[in-house]
């Protein structure tokens, strides 16, 4: 069975690595993959799919399923992303919607028990579109999510960070520093003190807690009193339940350096990430087929690893992500040996094989009532995080 999937896939090796590169030789920014989600979407059409084109407000997100909605069935997901850098497809994602309909398409004639949908998500790279999606409806209805990613090992993740990104405004009374400093309340003097007490407060945070924090306008001239001063600070764990605790404890530390100040503060998060919930069953079957296609430079999981709005996605349903080796180990993605590599003969065989392992995953996932157990397990982890 998985052989003929196999050999579905190779038939399809031309069209898709030539979508990967003409994906990366016409990078767009988040929110504007105008070029390349109507490339995937145009491929799924002419393969028998129906295509909803642009979901919500979303115009570069799609929705794409094959054949008659099996009623009281599991909905299995293939997620894919298609946004670059400014520096450009720095990142590999230039490979992930070929290899996602590249699976899809191979599976289109299948007798699954389940439904099988394809979603286009937008602006990963800092504009959020899983979030954005989730909050208007989408993928909701999915019980399991898989995706791709390009990388220098084959491996899955097990845990990913949840994030908090707060914008901090301080309003102070401008004066002026030399004749009337007393008539001044510097909104910067309260915007120090905040960060001060964040450097105070990494001490008495589970280590796995990461804050860090930047200036965002500058206050202006040494010789006034400012009247405003804005921050972001982004607040990280891997527990998203002890996220909020800290997120809880640092409105106290920016609270605090207001009175301290006699200013006043407002805080908006801008946005949130949560955290992964450890899809261990899913991610099996995702390196057995890996090791099934001898796919290269096979590696342990890893345990955790950044912030991304796919945690959004696994954060409420099982999900799990195949990591398929096409760079040299220690490449770190957003790097220019990332963009590099990204139409080379490595990164052609990224695309088939990641098409291949998504592929064989969906057939393991008709066996063995493994979504019941995988959505289980899920419901055990989730309790934790």
């Amino acid at each position: 069975m998985k052989e003929k999937i196999f050999d579905k896939v190779e038939n399809q090796k031309q069209s898709l690595t030539d979508m990967s590169d003409s994906i990366f030789d016409n990078p767009e920014l988040c929110f504007n993959e105008n070029f390349s989600s109507k490339l995937l979407e145009d491929y799924l059409e002419e393969n028998g799919f129906k295509v909803q084109r642009g979901l919500g407000s979303l115009k570069t997100a799609f929705k794409a399923t094959i054949g008659e909605e099996k009623e009281n069935a599991y909905n299995v997901g293939l997620l894919c992303e298609y946004d670059a850098l400014p520096m450009g497809h720095g990142c590999g994602h230039q490979m992930q919607g070929p290899a996602i309909v590249g699976a899809a398409v191979a599976l289109k004639e299948e007798d699954l028990p389940f439904n099988l949908i394809v979603y286009g998500t937008p602006a990963e790279e800092g504009g959020g579109g899983k979030i954005k999606l989730l909050k208007e409806g989408f993928m909701k209805e999915l019980d399991i999510a898989l995706m791709m990613h390009g990388g220098p090992a084959t491996q899955v993740d097990v845990k990913s960070m949840a994030m908090s990104s707060q914008k901090v405004i301080f309003h102070g009374k401008s004066a002026h520093s030399a004749l009337k400093p007393e008539a001044g309340r510097s909104a910067l003097d309260a915007l120090l003190l905040a960060f001060q007490g964040i450097e105070f407060l990494r001490e008495h945070v589970k280590e796995d807690t990461k804050m860090h924090y930047t200036i965002l306008e500058t206050p202006g001239p040494a010789n006034v009193v400012p009247e405003r001063a804005v921050a972001e600070f982004s607040l990280r764990s891997y527990n998203s339940k002890y996220l909020d605790e800290i997120v809880e404890r640092f409105k106290k530390v920016v609270n605090g350096a207001a009175m301290m100040t006699e200013t006043t503060v407002e805080t908006e998060e801008l946005k949130r990430l949560e955290s992964k919930i450890p899809a261990y069953k899913l991610n099996d079957l995702l390196m057995e087929n890996a090791k099934l296609i001898e796919a290269k430079n096979i590696k342990p999981a890893r345990e955790k690893t950044g912030s991304s709005d796919f945690g959004n996605v696994t954060y409420i349903l099982p999900g799990a992500c195949i990591r398929v080796h096409f760079v040299p180990d220690g490449t770190v993605s957003h790097s220019q040996t990332f963009l590099d590599y990204g139409k080379s003969k490595e990164a052609h065989e990224c695309v088939i094989n990641a098409a291949k392992i998504l592929a064989a995953t969906v057939l393991d996932l008709k066996e063995n009532d493994n979504i019941a157990k995988i959505k289980k397990d899920f419901e055990e982890y989730k309790s934790e995080m």
